[in-house]
């Protein structure tokens, strides 16, 4: 017991918290009466293993620079077993934050816990749970979810969420959400200069103490400019609720930084420069707000993040792997490690990476490429340009084209000597390899911000005469994560292959769209050879694509009908983009004839996606997970455009539940998904 409470308190101190260690049980001691508007985000808790979680409050003082907290934790939340207790300090030098990592708990254990001041003001109560045991033979439940934007929607997903998990069996329960990112958006509306966008009202969030602009976009130029944008996210009544219930296993995405940007390089729509003290001080504002087991580079203080000091120093040099060689760039990105892994019970091993402090250039960021692709073909790029320009210097055995040729239209291979893209950059790339070979895991499960499904459609089928003629080959209609990553993404699944790794699964966000099907390396013409599962979960709140095209996209452009089909006397057009993505154009242009679903799958092109099983770009809510000795069963929950808060307790209705469901396989198989539906209508996902 000595040598495990000595070992936690190197663990506390490496993530800057207090230690609270668990005993005997006692009846509470804590004069403790809740005044919840002391408190105003809520308590939290992070990262739980099977001994141990993260707790976090926030308590401000109008005076004083440092206070102490009490906190409890208990087995009952009368609080009659109280099983640890510790003073936790709070201070202005980290927006009066708390974090309190408690120790000797046990297995599979729900805990309730909550914080008082001096004079007895106390939190509300949370609700916590540890992992099971490593050996632990249950089955495993969590959720997955992304994207939530409180400035143009409402968290009702999350009252859903807690809904149905109020009234599950417990063994039903979820044990953690995963948030894979965009947390916050840094960029912020004000409603009096823009009332709403498409249809969606623009809520207050915050005032950005110093900012800068870009478009109608406000964006944080200091730290208290971040720490302002999450105090305004966790006003928001579902998602402190949500916070309150289950621990919290997250990873940053791009907008906990900078819109574009990458590295320490700030790009928040307007052109990138140097951003090296804002990305220190987001990461100081995500680690003060976010209860978890990431490291942090400041030294050994139990309150205080300690940022490193950087100056914004163009970066001039890049490695060969494109990570910039500038000294204030790599105190700044490492400032925080947020990739880390952590067993939950027998059958899941959950791995999760940091998909923008180490990755290189976007291949695709370059103005002139627009110049390939004629205007006609909406959001279109050819699939074997993207694939030259991915693999840099590289491509062709180290031969890559010195230009780029297509529709009559030239430019220079801006890509000629870059390094291929990485996203995971070498180092991170390297841990995460090893970490997925050593796992033991029935299931390993790779918890990213980016989806890797390819987006492609076929446009060489496209009638003569309805548009211009396609340059030839298959064409992608979405870049900058794995799904154009094609060498990295590659490297990663040829590894599974290789080894011999069964139960490989991937869940990922971003893309504001629901996304299920396979992990293969390549798709037709070349060798369609999946290795595993790959789930993209819909966005909370946002705004996604198919949102976008209802508003903008002219209703008399020739290819509207392979994203939008206008059904008279309809609300809204029927989204044909589902089934450009899974079924190809000449699916669309009959469906956009006939409105005959069944003629128009017939007409579906079996070269275009066979590694899509689901894909709804207009989607919103979350993903449940349920891992077991036997399968994995992805449930994607989502719910109508969430664009006011729904005052019903279960969150409102349900557009559709379609399961996902997957048999382990035998080293050498390959995946198969079974899906059905549960309850409501998917329409044009499938």
């Amino acid at each position: 017991m000595r040598n495990d409470r000595r070992e936690f308190l190197r663990t506390a101190a490496a993530m800057g918290a207090v230690l609270a260690w668990g005993g005997r049980a006692h009846a509470s001691r804590l004069a403790w009466r809740e005044r919840e508007d002391l408190y105003p985000e809520g308590v939290a808790s992070g990262d739980p293993d099977s001994h141990s979680v993260i707790l976090w409050t926030r308590r401000p003082f109008a005076a004083g620079a440092r206070h102490m907290l009490s906190v409890e934790v208990a087995e009952d939340q009368a609080f009659h077993r109280v099983v640890a207790r510790a003073q936790a300090p709070v201070s202005a030098a980290a927006d009066w934050t708390a974090r309190v990592l408690v120790g000797g708990l046990q297995p599979s254990r729900v805990y309730w816990y909550r914080f008082a001041d001096s004079e007895g003001n106390g939190s509300r109560v949370g609700r916590t749970l540890t992992a099971p045991r490593d050996d632990d033979q249950h089955p495993v439940a969590f959720a997955f979810v992304s994207c939530q934007s409180i400035n143009e929607g409402k968290l009702n997903a999350y009252r859903r969420m807690i809904f149905e998990d109020e009234r599950a069996k417990p063994e039903d329960q979820l044990g953690f959400v995963l948030h894979l990112g965009d947390f916050i958006y840094e960029v912020v509306e004000y409603p009096e200069e823009i009332a709403t966008r498409y249809d969606r009202t623009v809520y207050e969030v915050t005032r950005l103490p110093e900012g800068g602009k870009t478009g109608k976009f406000h964006y944080p130029l200091t730290l208290d400019g971040y720490r302002a944008v999450y105090r305004g996210y966790l006003a928001d009544p579902d998602l402190k609720d949500a916070r309150a219930r289950w621990p919290f296993v997250a990873i940053w995405d791009n907008h906990e930084f900078s819109w574009q940007g990458w590295q320490s390089i700030l790009k928040p729509g307007d052109g990138g420069r140097p951003g090296q003290t804002l990305k220190v001080a987001a990461n100081q504002a995500w680690w003060e707000y976010l209860p978890s087991r990431c490291r942090k580079a400041g030294g050994a203080s139990l309150e205080t993040f300690d940022p490193p000091v950087v100056k914004d120093v163009k970066i001039e040099r890049w490695d060969t792997d494109g990570l910039g060689d500038e000294p204030n760039n790599l105190a700044a990105i490492n400032s925080l490690i947020g990739y880390r892994a952590f067993r939950y019970g027998r059958h899941l091993e959950m791995i999760i990476t940091d998909q923008h402090s180490y990755r290189s250039q976007d291949p695709f960021d370059h103005p002139e490429l627009d110049k390939l692709t004629p205007t006609e073909f909406i959001g279109m790029f050819q699939e074997e340009a993207a694939q030259v320009l991915d693999g840099g210097r590289a491509f062709n055995g180290g031969h890559p084209p010195a230009e780029l040729t297509y529709n009559g239209a030239s430019v220079a291979n801006p890509q000629k000597d870059a390094p291929p893209q990485t996203i995971l950059g070498a180092e991170q790339k390297a841990w995460f390899k090893a970490r997925l070979r050593a796992s033991t895991a029935t299931w390993k499960i790779w918890g990213n911000s980016q989806g890797t499904p390819d987006w492609r459609g076929d446009p060489q089928n496209l009638p003569a005469g309805m548009t211009k003629p396609w340059p030839g080959g298959f064409a992608i209609l979405g870049a900058g994560d794995y799904g154009t990553a094609y060498a990295e993404r590659s490297e990663i699944y040829d590894l599974v292959r290789d080894a011999g790794i069964t139960g490989f699964a991937i869940v990922s966000g971003d893309r504001h769209s629901f996304w299920a099907g396979y992990a293969s390396a390549a798709l037709p013409p070349g060798k369609f050879e999946p290795v595993g599962l790959s789930f993209v979960g819909g966005s909370l709140s946002s705004p996604g694509a198919l949102e976008s095209y209802e508003h903008r996209l002219r209703k008399d452009h020739p290819l509207r009908p392979l994203f939008l089909v206008d059904r008279q006397g309809a609300a809204k057009p029927d989204p044909t983009f589902n089934m450009l993505l899974k079924h190809g154009v000449r699916a669309c242009l009959e469906y956009a004839k006939t409105f005959d679903l069944a003629r128009a799958r017939a007409l579906s092109n079996p070269e275009l996606s066979p590694h899509l099983e689901f894909v709804d770009l207009g989607g919103h809510g979350y993903a449940t997970v349920r891992l077991s000795a036997e399968e994995m069963r992805t449930e994607f929950v989502c719910i109508p455009r969430p664009i006011t808060r729904s005052e019903r307790p279960d969150g409102g209705d349900l557009r559709y539940r379609v399961a996902h469901t997957a048999r382990l396989w035998k080293s050498g198989e390959r995946p198969r998904l079974v899906q059905r539906v549960l309850d409501g209508d998917p329409g044009l996902s499938i």
